[in-house]
């Protein structure tokens, strides 16, 4: 009877062994990711920090409205060529596209006017959410960035997205967009960023930095 129980009592103390153990595993593992995250969000928040995005929807899903969409977003890459050429910070492309918004506005309602569309159309600097996107040379994690955002009509079907600093989708950007540093650079560029980038778009929503 008491060998029994004494079987038991060290089969108990064997899985509390366990239990504790695994149990500070786990908050070995907590401390590590969270230092690990900490570190690739607050990297991630640079590159954000030195991006203006450019952003154009449509007035809605029809073919016309979507045709129209491609419209005007040459025009306005066309007349932002000039622009943003000498840009040579975030800083400072937001404050060329917030002294060139009158311009840009009127080539939107003139590249509208002369496709014989009457809807009307604004151009305006915004903060707005976007999800993770991939690019052909690189990808940009998901979160709030500056943006230059150019609503058509009731502005409610698919949009376009691109990148006005660094230069990505300018007529004159022949080269991949370059950030300000090297850890920058080799965050966007990395290969298999994918699921880091994920866990950085869950974590983004699971924390209400997604907005709506």
């Amino acid at each position: 009877m008491f060998a029994r129980f004494s079987s038991l009592r060290r089969l108990t103390l064997s899985r509390r062994a366990v239990l504790e153990v695994s149990a500070g595993l786990g908050l070995l593992l907590a401390v590590v990711l969270t230092c690990w995250m900490s570190s690739f969000c607050a990297l991630a928040d640079e590159v954000r920090q030195n991006t203006l995005r450019l952003h154009v929807q449509a007035n809605s899903d029809s073919q016309a409205d979507q045709a129209m969409k491609l419209t005007v977003r040459d025009a306005i890459l066309a007349e932002a060529a000039d622009l943003f050429a000498d840009a040579s910070s975030e800083a400072g492309a937001r404050s060329i596209a917030e002294a060139s918004l009158p311009r840009l506005q009127a080539c939107a309602e003139r590249t509208l006017e002369q496709a014989g569309c009457g809807l009307p159309v604004r151009v305006y600097l915004t903060e707005m959410y976007f999800d993770t996107t991939y690019y052909e040379d690189f990808t940009l994690p998901a979160g709030v960035y500056d943006a230059l955002r150019v609503e058509i009509g009731a502005h409610a079907g698919k949009n376009w997205f691109c990148v006005l600093y660094p230069g990505l989708c300018l007529p004159a950007a022949g080269a991949p967009a370059v950030y300000p540093t090297e850890a920058q650079q080799e965050l966007v560029e990395s290969p298999g960023v994918e699921v880091r980038f994920a866990a950085l778009e869950w974590l983004e929503h699971l924390t209400g930095k997604a907005g709506d």
